[in-house]
């Protein structure tokens, strides 16, 4: 995900953006404990993208 497109989310739809990539870090997780997981740099690009929508969250919210 791009930092503009988080940019326009307002904080609700960076809420459910948040929640989406938490279920696929969870998704991958399981399949990575199971074996089934081929692509495993998947795991590291979902931690980064989680981190930098609580980062976008953070800097809304500290702005109101």
């Amino acid at each position: 995900m791009k930092n503009k497109e988080l940019a326009a989310k307002d904080l609700t739809g960076l809420n459910a953006e948040l929640t989406e990539l938490l279920k696929t870090n969870f998704k991958l997780r399981m399949q990575k404990g199971t074996q089934q997981l081929t692509n495993t740099s998947q795991l590291g690009k979902t931690k980064r993208d989680i981190a930098r929508v609580k980062t976008f969250i953070a800097q809304k919210t500290a702005q109101k």
